[in-house]
């Protein structure tokens, strides 16, 4: 049965759910695709509805799994997907959302994000997106990789405040938003979307961060999970195509860190004192 998941309001009042399921590389080997789909589908069974993915992960493999995952499903799974740049004329950015749809069986994208700052004027991709709003091929757009500065200019631009939601890197080793960026965000009302939350499993053999997890008696991947989801207008979306790190990431929900922890990570991985440029992976 799908458990409960808890949401952020996004600026149209729709619920985003705080934590749902990453596919960066996922889709792309035939001998782990059956146990990927399984995966996300564990995923929707815990609650994890909103699904990840973009036209460029495997040059369009991983929004096929998604296709392949969700069938019968759809009603239950808030979709996010991505334009590339170099796609995001206003032209473009339809004719990409409608090989999307193709590749991922929809008729719909909930949330439709432009993938980084690229060369068209952002007049022209909020001039697709809204155009992909009127057919009901997307429900809301957003962008991706958007540091304060983009921020600013986009919200500045005719349209703009329609953004729904900020894609970033963001976990313990890249604090970097903290300065700028979420508090930019959170003044306009627009929630942030974690990729990457785990650092790709680069944090999990830190000792500061493992003996976090002992305290709890939870895992390192739980503690990096509920460090990121602990901050107010904060989603995540950690990927795994494995179904037993999927159960893990959602049980991550019941990790409540308290002062001394957050000391502790702090010390490891100090805030910002200053702006930093938005990091990419």
């Amino acid at each position: 049965m799908t458990a409960v998941i808890p949401a952020l309001t996004m600026p149209s009042s729709q619920q985003l759910p705080v934590l749902g399921h990453g596919t960066w590389y996922l889709g792309e080997r035939s001998n782990t695709r059956s146990e990927e789909i399984a995966a996300l589908r564990l995923g929707l069974d815990l609650g994890m509805t909103m699904i990840d993915t973009a036209e460029m992960y495997g040059d369009g493999a991983a929004e096929e799994l998604v296709g392949e995952a969700i069938a019968g499903r759809r009603d239950r799974v808030f979709l996010v997907d991505k334009v590339l740049p170099d796609n995001a004329s206003a032209r473009g950015t339809i004719q990409a959302c409608q090989r999307s749809l193709r590749r991922l069986r929809t008729d719909h994208i909930d949330l439709y994000l432009l993938h980084w700052r690229g060369g068209y004027p952002l007049a022209e991709t909020i001039e697709g997106f809204s155009r992909l709003i009127d057919s009901g091929e997307i429900g809301q757009w957003g962008v991706s990789n958007f540091d304060a500065d983009d921020l600013d200019e986009l919200l500045r631009t005719d349209g703009g405040k329609s953004c729904a939601a900020n894609q970033i890197l963001y976990n313990l080793t890249r604090r970097g938003p903290e300065f700028d960026l979420l508090p930019a965000c959170r003044l306009a009302n627009i929630p942030v979307i974690a990729y990457s939350p785990i650092e790709q499993g680069r944090l999990l053999d830190n000792p500061e961060i493992t003996a976090v997890a002992s305290r709890h008696d939870v895992t390192p991947a739980q503690v990096a999970l509920a460090w990121v989801l602990r901050r107010e207008g904060v989603a995540a979306i950690p990927r795994s195509g494995n179904p037993g790190h999927v159960a893990e990431n959602a049980a991550c929900l019941d990790v409540h860190l308290d002062d001394e922890d957050l000391a502790r990570l702090d010390a490891a991985y100090p805030p910002p004192t200053a702006a930093r440029p938005l990091e990419m992976l």
